[in-house]
């Protein structure tokens, strides 16, 4: 009966693997996505006094399931708000409503008519305040704010952002000012975070608390302003990780019908 515990493991893994995989590809054009991978480990259970020569395995468990943060290929959209980090790091958003923070590769920006710079979902982009000359005053990031109108009354013509993640906005007047630096994020161990959709992550004890500062800076990445990082998914590879986890599925379930008739055949003998 060992074997039939053993091959219902062994469809179960494969089946979490399809899933892995199935919402890899899902997500293949989804902007700033990370693919993740099924890790699985084997099951050994004997006495101490076991001759370890005939110890036998039940079959395997999910160990865990990897994020893979490597980078993905860099689409130019044209449009100054889409935002791209060219290395480590993650865009800080903040969730108004609860003042919780999450963390992003994905970089489409826009801005409200407050000013106030967003994802698509309206969480706010997190930045360094900085004085006249774009240096940054405090070390502590707050919301990024793009003010619609500048000392002299001037309206809002356009925003850029440099690669060092400098702001700047441009008014009517012609005139030019720097109103914050973004702050990217990185983690101690950034597999550990928690993935909660549309591309975001939460900090856990695990990946550690976020350590900030400005783009480029360490091993932070540089901003590029008019791009988009694409989902790091390749479909080739994810097409044959499926194949063999379909492969591994039917063998499982080939042991359990093979298990069925051998049980089948000592009931049978027995009468």
């Amino acid at each position: 009966m060992t074997s039939f515990y053993t091959s219902l493991n062994g469809l179960k893994n494969a089946e979490t693997d399809l899933r892995v995989i199935s919402h890899n590809i899902a997500n293949a054009e989804t902007a700033g996505f990370k693919k993740s991978n099924a890790q699985f480990a084997d099951i050994v259970t004997s006495g101490s006094s076991s001759d370890p020569r005939l110890s036998v395995g039940i079959g395997a468990t999910v160990s865990a399931i990897n994020q893979d943060f490597s980078l993905g290929a860099i689409e130019q959209t044209g449009r100054a708000l889409d935002l791209s980090i060219d290395g480590d790091g993650f865009f800080t958003t903040r969730n108004t409503e609860t003042n919780e923070f999450f963390f992003t590769r994905n970089g489409n920006m826009q801005i409200d008519a407050a000013g106030n710079l967003q994802d698509a979902s309206g969480q706010r982009l997190q930045a360094f305040p900085v004085d006249a000359t774009g240096t940054v005053t405090s070390t502590t990031p707050g919301d990024a704010l793009v003010p619609t109108t500048n000392g002299a009354g001037s309206d809002l013509s356009s925003v850029t952002i440099e690669s060092n993640g400098l702001i700047l906005a441009s008014y009517a007047d012609g005139s030019s000012d720097p109103v914050g630096r973004i702050a990217l994020a990185t983690f101690p161990s950034p597999d550990g975070l928690r993935s909660i959709g549309q591309t975001k992550w939460r900090a856990t004890g695990i990946s550690g608390a976020p350590q900030y500062d400005s783009p480029a800076i360490g091993n932070r990445g540089q901003i590029l302003s008019g791009t988009l990082e694409r989902s790091n998914v390749d479909l080739a590879e994810e097409m044959v990780a499926l194949i063999t986890a379909q492969r591994n599925f039917q063998a499982n379930a080939r042991a359990i019908d093979t298990s069925t008739t051998i049980s089948q055949t000592v009931i049978n003998l027995q009468r």
